[in-house]
């Protein structure tokens, strides 16, 4: 095995930033129980944000982003795993204090790894990636809280998005009358393929003004984008329905009432896929190989090279991403 490899790096000094494709060495990984040749890995809004010099997810520098990847076991001091298995590794610290998947091997705890399910390649895995993971938990957990097909119409924000693409597809797979809500007019086919039902612009979700209770449009909702829309969306949920939130594109404030929780018995969800913890991730990763897995699921990615990574993470950071992008490293 070569003693070095390559990888996309991004350092920071005082008077200087650079994103670019270095070769770095065994020696350079972090620690960790299981070698891992990294065959895909994946874009998520916090590796663009960790392709910026002020966007404060990376810890220390010289440092190796992606917080997914998907590859084979090289070498292992754990017995869960043995060379030659396959595994997927999500978020956790994985490209923000580890060393991520932007990279020909990485080397990650043991804790942090999920056997590939059957049913399900590497590169379908990075597909889903954290995005997947988030909108599949976001699924399970409305599911969870009472939603099914016959209680009516299911709302996803940001329906473009890695989140939102793959929520109305698994949501389509499993039988839901799905509304996508987008700002972007000619990605209208894209969504019906995926599986929506009805598309409407941002504007019919929230239109610059919040009422404590407003009509009662959808059964549920799956939000990565938060801020003042949520507080519009939450007005309008049926009686004891949920919203699962996963995000915060559009802000961090939420300004609604009490109204919705308290007349009508609506339930916010919070989606954490970070630290998800072990015993929902494995299952739910099973369950994303099998009865949420969507027919659609290849058409919701591109996939791209190492060497264009540097070109296309600023695409996440500026809201123009169409599904996932995945990164090929062999």
């Amino acid at each position: 095995m070569k003693e070095d490899f390559r990888a996309l790096v991004v350092d920071k000094t005082e008077s200087d930033f650079t994103v670019g494709i270095k070769n770095i060495s065994f020696n350079d990984l972090p620690a960790g129980e299981v070698l891992i040749k990294v065959a895909y890995s994946s874009i998520n809004y916090k590796d663009g944000l960790a392709s910026i010099p002020e966007g404060k997810i990376v810890r220390s520098y010289p440092f190796v982003p992606g917080i997914d990847l998907a590859g084979v076991v090289v070498s292992s001091e754990d017995p869960r795993y043995r060379e030659g298995d396959q595994v997927i590794a999500t978020s956790y610290e994985i490209g923000v204090s580890d060393y991520g998947g932007y990279s020909e091997y990485a080397r990650i705890p043991a804790d942090w790894i999920v056997p590939l399910p059957e049913n399900l390649s590497l590169k379908e895995a990075m597909i889903y990636g954290t995005a997947g993971l988030t909108a599949a938990l976001s699924v399970q957990r409305l599911e969870e809280n009472g939603l099914t097909p016959e209680k009516g119409k299911v709302l996803v924000t940001g329906a473009t998005g890695g989140v939102g693409s793959i929520a109305v597809a698994i949501l389509a797979k499993r039988g839901y009358d799905v509304v996508a809500s987008t700002g972007k007019e000619s990605e209208h086919d894209y969504l019906h393929k995926l599986g929506a039902n009805e598309v409407v612009s941002r504007d019919e979700v929230y239109n610059g003004k919040v009422k404590a209770l407003d009509k009662q449009l959808w059964a549920g909702a799956v939000d990565p984008v938060g801020g003042e829309s949520l507080a519009a969306i939450l007005s309008k949920i049926h009686y004891n329905g949920s919203v699962a939130v996963s995000g915060l594109t559009g802000g961090g404030n939420v300004p609604t009432t009490v109204f919705p929780f308290i007349l009508r018995g609506i339930n916010l969800l919070g989606i954490d896929s970070v630290y998800c913890p072990m015993e929902v991730r494995k299952p739910l990763w099973v369950r994303m190989a099998s009865d949420f897995k969507p027919e659609v699921l290849e058409s919701i990615s591109k996939e791209i090279s190492l060497e264009e990574l540097p070109q296309t993470l600023p695409i996440i950071l500026q809201g123009q991403a169409r599904g996932r992008f995945i990164v090929k490293l062999f």
